[in-house]
């Protein structure tokens, strides 16, 4: 398994190895007009109207015009009960956008914090599915893939997550989560190849020692190191962040719980990232109970069901 390096190594994604370490501001603010720092020889100004999951950190002289809302306790979305073999499938192909999920699949929770952060909870309906006992009419009428996630809408059905969030974003209303500034979007793309290889390896170290995981994590210290006008990996809020929250967010409580291992120690840009992923209602909403996670995750290793 090839490790991950932070942004003096090889293997890093080439914005990571030529641009320096930055770091942001905690001060809070909104409504303000943003000029981006000089990133190597680019720099870049851009104003973002959009109603965010939350309110995010920047400096006072660095905000964008945002109107936010800080998440408060949030209740988890509750979902209707899973479809399995003796179910019937819902009337197909009316004009419902419907997103066919697995209520603990990381996949999912990407293309389901999607929906909720672009406010589209009544636009694109839950369709939950039994993924141990599947609708044979789920196979052959709705997805030859038989996998979760899936998007029907416009009377076609889509699959693959990071496929799915780009496409609910560019064509569904609401707040945009793609940066327009050319530099982050090539840094979202790279961001969003690397999440395999970022998943890989912090699960060969579950298995084995979890040191061998540090390497992932610094690499998302590092990259969080690319931009200075806010705690995400673009700065704002966006895709890139959503594609790693999910994993994240499981890998920080089984190391914690199973191996002792924190993943924020000595990481302190990780460290604040999952703070304000934790204000974030939009995902909030998605979260699992983390003993729960845990448990499937040491079953999992355990090589039980």
């Amino acid at each position: 398994m090839a490790s991950l390096k932070t942004s003096n190594s090889t293997n890093a994604p080439s914005s990571l190895r030529s641009s320096p370490s930055l770091s942001f501001s905690p001060s809070l603010s909104s409504k303000k007009t943003v000029t981006l720092p000089r990133i190597g020889t680019l720099s870049h100004s851009f104003q973002v109207q959009a109603k965010l999951c939350f309110r995010y950190p920047l400096k006072k002289t660095r905000a964008t015009r945002i109107s936010a809302t800080m998440a408060t306790k949030v209740v988890k979305e509750v979902l209707p009960p899973a479809l399995d073999s003796t179910s019937e499938p819902p009337p197909l192909f009316d004009g419902t956008a419907r997103l066919y999920i697995s209520e603990t699949c990381p996949y999912v929770q990407r293309v389901w914090i999607t929906r909720n952060c672009k406010g589209l909870q009544d636009k694109i309906k839950l369709v939950p599915i039994n993924l141990k006992n599947r609708p044979e009419w789920y196979k052959e009428k709705v997805y030859p893939a038989n996998k979760v996630p899936a998007l029907e809408h416009n009377n076609e059905v889509r699959g693959e997550s990071l496929d799915l969030i780009k496409y609910i974003d560019s064509n569904f209303e609401g707040p945009s989560l793609s940066p327009d500034d050319p530099a982050k979007k090539e840094f979202s793309e790279e961001l969003f190849s690397y999440t395999g290889t970022f998943y890989k390896t912090v699960i060969a170290a579950l298995k084995g020692d979890a040191n061998d995981a540090g390497a992932a994590f610094d690499y998302f210290e590092t990259a969080l190191s690319k931009f200075n006008d806010g705690p995400f990996l673009v700065g704002q809020f966006s895709l890139a962040d959503i594609a790693y929250a999910p994993f994240i967010e499981r890998f920080q409580a089984f190391l914690s719980d199973a191996k002792q291992y924190d993943i924020t120690a000595g990481r302190p840009k990780l460290a604040a990232w999952i703070e304000e992923m934790n204000k974030n209602e939009g995902f909030n909403r998605t979260r699992c109970n983390p003993k729960e996670l845990v448990e499937s995750y040491k079953r999992k290793f355990a090589g039980q069901p």
